[in-house]
């Protein structure tokens, strides 16, 4: 018996788990993860997919003329036919040339695709894009978007640029201009130029693409 003047707690109920259901005192196991971030959990769930994805494009890699005729802007027999062993030649000559011709382009953004880097064109070309952009209502939220999909940490098609350069841009968010994706659109295309054209010069998208022009005219 309590003495008096004591306090009675009331039993505390069992808390073992419900056999089968793998519930505690009716909560789900799930919901006694402790120390867990929702903001992170999402973020690793988004990255798992996207891993799953790129496993799952490794056993289609192929790095072949077929590639870049997939993602012609025209036809591929058309195409061909509009492009010349010189026009094809004088990609080899810059960047600058591969990047201003429709189906150099194009063969570019294949061979991207097979190296998973895709993201860095993708960027470039949409930083050209904005700086196209004539209505100051727009500019903000293009610009937005833009950070969001490429430069931010995590960002879905996250490019690879310095923490200088992320944080110049992030900065340069607070009062949107069309140069304020400039620095980081210089330092990919010095990337790609650099790292991925030399690549591409030497692909097999390059090279069948060169011998299929041959061929026509000969």
């Amino acid at each position: 018996m309590l003495p008096a003047g004591a306090w009675h707690l009331p039993p505390v109920p069992s808390c073992r788990p419900s056999p089968g259901t793998g519930e505690i005192c009716g909560q789900s196991l799930r919901d006694h993860s402790v120390g867990e971030d929702p903001r992170a959990a999402r973020t690793g769930q988004r990255q798992n997919r996207g891993m799953r994805t790129r496993l799952g494009c490794l056993s289609h890699k192929s790095d072949s003329y077929n590639d870049f005729t997939a993602i012609l802007p025209d036809k591929p027999n058309r195409a061909l036919k509009r492009l010349s062993t010189e026009e094809a030649s004088r990609w080899a000559d810059s960047f600058d040339v591969l990047l201003s011709h429709k189906y150099g382009l194009a063969a570019f953004r294949a061979f991207l695709k097979t190296e998973f880097s895709e993201e860095n064109l993708e960027f470039w070309l949409a930083c050209e894009d904005f700086k196209k952009t004539r209505s100051a209502a727009k500019l903000a939220s293009k610009a937005q978007r833009i950070f969001e999909e490429f430069i931010d940490v995590q960002a879905p098609r996250e490019v690879n640029i310095d923490f200088q350069t992320r944080e110049l841009t992030r900065r340069n968010m607070q009062e949107p201009s069309l140069s304020c994706f400039d620095q980081a659109q210089g330092k990919v295309h010095s990337l790609m130029e650099k790292d991925s054209y030399p690549r591409f010069l030497r692909s097999k998208i390059y090279t069948d693409l060169l011998s299929q022009t041959q061929r026509r005219l000969s």
